[in-house]
């Protein structure tokens, strides 16, 4: 059987929801008995998205075989309930590389390498090794952006080359609401589908974002001018729970519209499992990267999928301006916080301070990454009197590393993709809060790292689950060729990871640390 694309495309603004719409449609059609797959693709020169500043384009999402991508990748994790892999990303830097590798080597036999066809033909390859019945192509940016231009072509194209019955294309646009008029324009939608026609594109299905419900009226003149019937044009209003979206597109049959004209069967019974209602809780992420909501997005995500209100982000910064007793009045606002990964040295002083409360004054937190390994530095300075302890990252003449590179880092002199990335098996040890979590000798999960805790130099810090010295130490809950996580007894939820649980939380299945800590935090209320 010829594989299926549904092919989805965006105009006039960046950042209007594709990639949810993307991910809640492919979960509709597998709901109906579709095997799905997705590919996103990037127009960025980056290789991948590990470099990139959280500040400017959100998280980096890592997968299980040790890719660092687009946030995007988050979103089809969560609502397709399967793991992405590196194969379901494509990059503009890695095609170019690509094709300039293949140049070198020779491989294009001394012919004039040009965008028609070699950069093309490169595309076409790597959208044509993603498995699946149908696969959903999100392509990034907008329509009429330069680095897309050649995307577009190549997956025009595709369409061409198999045959169109085998593709069907859905435009996402935004119709802004004009104030001083009281009403909605469709012109820049009506450009942004004519542009896309233009390059040869004709959509099939056209999505139509706005912040509030648009009339019929406004429907039938995108319909018109974009050139399908009305009944292919629908309306995808603003939401304050993104994952009502899929079953909202399932009360609309778009999946039976996609299906019929790829011609394929449908079956099964859709079921969504997402959250309706939110706990009240107050839990503070006690963060760096302030410039986008979605810096912190698989972590803010799996508070949600907890059934608990959206945590707020903290800048750290501000921390370490307060006095001890305004820290204190600060914190004591919030049922828990979360510590997450991060890297850099600005405002690590105020997460340390905010730990050291928590740790006195039991309030629930849970550190991921960085967070653990302040931990470990918070209690070092103020439990153990190992004076300005720190991580070589943020002091390289420390006297008290307690936190330092890894030894397989220390020779690499570039950053892209050099850390411990992916998944690893994870020892549990027995008789800790993080056994009772898991309930799992050995678990599977996700790293993003190049320091480690610097276990063999500062061992007086730590103590195994069974050794009577425990009491007051950082006790060591999980253990692999590194120290993978810590806790300590007598607190009501005081756990620090090394890798990225919120990596792996699922709609339906969110990570089971993120859930005991929101069910800790119901029962301390």
């Amino acid at each position: 059987m010829t594989r299926k694309y549904v092919v989805v495309t965006g105009g006039v603004l960046s950042g209007i929801g594709k990639g949810i719409i993307s991910a809640s449609i492919a979960r509709v059609l597998k709901e109906s008995g579709i095997e799905i797959n997705a590919l996103k693709i990037d127009p960025y020169l980056n290789v991948d998205a590990g470099t990139m500043n959280p500040n400017q384009h959100g998280e980096v999402f890592v997968t299980d075989d040790g890719y660092e991508a687009d946030l995007d990748l988050g979103h089809y994790e969560r609502f397709l309930g399967i793991d992405m892999k590196r194969i379901n990303n494509m990059t503009a830097g890695q095609v170019y590389k690509a094709v300039i590798d293949k140049e070198r080597e020779g491989r294009y036999l001394g012919g004039t390498v040009q965008m028609v066809p070699h950069v093309t033909t490169e595309i076409k390859e790597r959208i044509k090794a993603v498995d699946g019945q149908v696969v959903m192509i999100e392509i990034g940016g907008t329509v009429g952006d330069i680095e897309g231009e050649i995307f577009l072509e190549a997956v025009r194209e595709l369409a061409f080359e198999m045959g169109r019955e085998h593709f069907f294309f859905i435009h996402v646009t935004y119709v802004p609401y004009l104030k001083a008029t009281n009403e909605f324009k469709t012109k820049p939608s009506q450009q942004s589908v004519q542009l896309l026609r233009k390059i040869g594109i004709h959509p099939d299905m056209i999505a139509v974002r706005s912040e509030s419900s648009i009339t019929n009226t406004d429907l039938k003149k995108v319909a018109l001018f974009g050139g399908v019937s009305q009944e292919m044009v629908f309306n995808l209003p603003d939401t304050g729970n993104v994952y009502e979206i899929p079953h909202k597109l399932f009360t609309l049959g778009i999946h039976e519209k996609i299906a019929s004209a790829l011609n394929i069967s449908l079956s099964g019974k859709f079921q969504w499992d997402y959250p309706r209602s939110f706990s009240p809780l107050k839990i503070g992420i006690i963060g760096k990267y302030l410039g986008t909501d979605d810096a912190y997005k698989s972590l803010i995500e799996s508070i949600l999928l907890c059934g608990a209100e959206r945590p707020e982000v903290i800048d750290s910064q501000s921390l370490e301006e307060m006095t001890d007793e305004e820290l204190g009045y600060f914190i004591s606002g919030y049922d828990g916080i979360i510590i997450p990964g991060g890297f850099g040295k600005r405002g690590i002083e105020g997460k340390i301070r905010a730990i050291k409360h928590a740790r006195e004054h039991k309030v629930p937190i849970l550190g991921i990454c960085l967070g653990m390994q302040l931990m470990v530095i918070e209690y070092a300075r103020n439990v153990a009197g190992l004076e300005n302890a720190n991580s070589t990252e943020f002091d390289p003449n420390t006297s008290y590393p307690v936190i330092d590179l890894m030894e397989a880092q220390k020779k690499i002199l570039h950053l892209g993709g050099t850390m411990r990335l992916g998944a690893q098996k994870t020892p549990v040890f027995k008789n800790t809060r993080l056994y009772e979590i898991y309930g799992l000798d050995v678990v599977s999960e996700r790293h993003r790292h190049r320091y480690e805790v610097n276990y063999e130099s500062f061992k007086q810090l730590f103590a195994l689950p069974d050794e009577k010295e425990s009491e007051g130490k950082l006790v060591i809950s999980a253990k692999a060729d590194f120290v993978e996580a810590v806790e300590l007894r007598n607190h009501p939820f005081f756990i620090g990871v090394q890798y990225h649980p919120e990596l792996k939380s699922k709609v339906g299945n969110p990570h089971p640390l993120f859930k005991h800590f929101v069910d800790t935090l119901k029962k301390m209320r």
